[in-house]
């Protein structure tokens, strides 16, 4: 449709050389052109015009000093992308590669998957080029609180809530809050993510992975199959990974494979998850110290990796579930997978598989689920965590637990019964953008010109 090329090619001269958020803004709109070509309302309304700009966006500079008494300075970010639903929600990410085309990317990919929660909340995203990799307890702390100085005059509780991220979790989430209350002087439910002593909830930490799993499973369920005794390919080894790992255990099905950015461990036999829970969450290794322990698995360094993708797809296994970052499931990965007997994809990541890839998954007719709708489990129970701030009230790990269960059981059903309606039924890219996008859209127009 002439006005969506259009509409891309302004953003990208307005916008310039922020490849990643042309990607999942290219990715949205050609999915909305059933909807599109029929409602004049949404081309009446400049809809797709506002929804790709962001209502606002903060940069800042994030000055430090490390425990060498030297000056350091990071570049900051904040994209209050869209709150016709409710207060903007997202978390933030610290980590090198952060730069604006990430971070609006992110933002906008989160407009959608808050949107198919069901709940009353908008999208957000933000974060930092700051690297806490190797950095002392001591160093993060500065840092957030210097993040935080600036961060605070555009964030509350009704207005924008962040929470965690790659490079941000429990520690940085503490420090981050405890600044906001000094300089505030409230005690509320800023941020989510928190810890369970002062406001967090549980299941937050293993919501993404939880929730990816469950995704997976209703989509198999709907093909008349499960998880049960399914080999499982899994990438990551950070929250996600890990809890999405525990939770195909649990279903009886059996993680082969994670990684993390220096390599790729495989074992036949199944990951051994405490192992992994304790290099990655308490001594902080890297996964090369797998085979110690464990010299029946095969470790592959990135530099062994292949050239036109990642090691971690090229084993044969059921099921692959992308729970790293951004384009990392690439073409010739996603062939790998099918040729492999690769039967379901679901994203515990945010955008991990790149278009062409996608493009194999819809056409060989797998299951596939996409991150706006499979890891929309992470800030469902955030809002969870919002909720229970504001009745100051703590529920269960079962009760949120089923809670996160249903939200990602209607995502599902949402998605499949809208790609039913455009005559695509099984293809939830397709069901998924469109029912997170009307809703969006359908606010907007409520709410006039805004």
């Amino acid at each position: 449709m002439n006005y969506i090329h259009s509409t891309i090619a302004q953003l990208k001269n307005s916008s310039p050389a922020q490849c990643e958020f042309y990607q999942a803004v290219e990715e949205v709109l050609e999915s909305l052109e059933p909807i599109l070509e029929n409602s004049e309302k949404y081309k009446k309304n400049a809809i797709i015009q506002r929804l790709v700009e962001p209502e606002r966006q903060i940069m800042f500079r994030v000055p430090w000093v490390d425990d060498e008494g030297n000056i350091q300075v990071n570049k900051g970010y904040r994209i209050e992308f869209n709150s016709a639903l409710g207060p903007y929600k997202g978390g933030l990410r610290f980590h090198p590669s952060v730069n604006a085309s990430i971070i609006k990317f992110l933002g906008f990919e989160q407009i959608f998957k808050n949107a198919l929660t069901g709940l009353p909340i908008g999208g957000g995203k933000g974060g930092a080029n700051f690297d806490p990799k190797g950095r002392s307890d001591a160093e993060i702390m500065r840092f957030c609180q210097s993040f935080m100085n600036e961060l605070y005059r555009h964030i509350g509780p009704t207005t924008d809530v962040p929470a965690g991220d790659i490079g941000v979790g429990a520690r940085e989430i503490g420090y981050l809050f405890g600044q906001y209350k000094r300089l505030t002087g409230r005690y509320e439910g800023v941020l989510t993510g928190k810890s369970l002593l002062w406001g967090g909830s549980l299941v937050r930490k293993e919501a993404t992975g939880y929730g990816a799993v469950y995704f997976a499973d209703y989509m198999l369920q709907a093909r008349g199959d499960s998880l049960q005794g399914k080999r499982c390919l899994v990438s990551g080894a950070g929250n996600v990974a890990i809890y999405a790992m525990e939770k195909l255990y649990q279903m009886g099905a059996t993680p082969v494979s994670c990684s993390d950015s220096r390599g790729t461990v495989y074992h036949e036999s199944g990951i051994d998850l405490n192992l992994i829970k304790y290099l990655k969450e308490q001594s902080r290794d890297c996964l090369s110290i797998y085979k110690q322990t464990h010299p029946d698995a095969i470790y592959i360094p990135v530099n062994d990796y292949p050239k036109d993708g990642h090691a971690v797809w090229r084993f044969n296994a059921a099921a692959a579930f992308p729970c790293a970052t951004q384009n990392e499931l690439t073409q010739a990965d996603a062939n790998a997978l099918l040729s492999g007997g690769c039967l379901l994809v679901s994203e515990g990541a945010n955008m991990p598989s790149t278009k062409e890839a996608i493009d194999c998954f819809i056409a060989a007719k797998i299951a596939y689920g996409p991150g706006k709708a499979a890891n929309a489990g992470g800030v469902a129970t955030s809002q969870l965590e919002m909720a229970q701030n504001a009745s100051m009230q703590s529920w269960t790990f079962e009760e949120v637990d089923e809670k996160l269960k249903q939200i990602m059981k209607n995502i599902f059903v949402t998605a499949n019964d809208t790609a039913t309606e455009f005559g695509e039924p099984g293809n939830l890219l397709l069901g998924a953008n469109i029912a997170g996008f009307r809703r969006v859209a359908d606010a907007m127009i409520e709410q006039g010109v805004v």
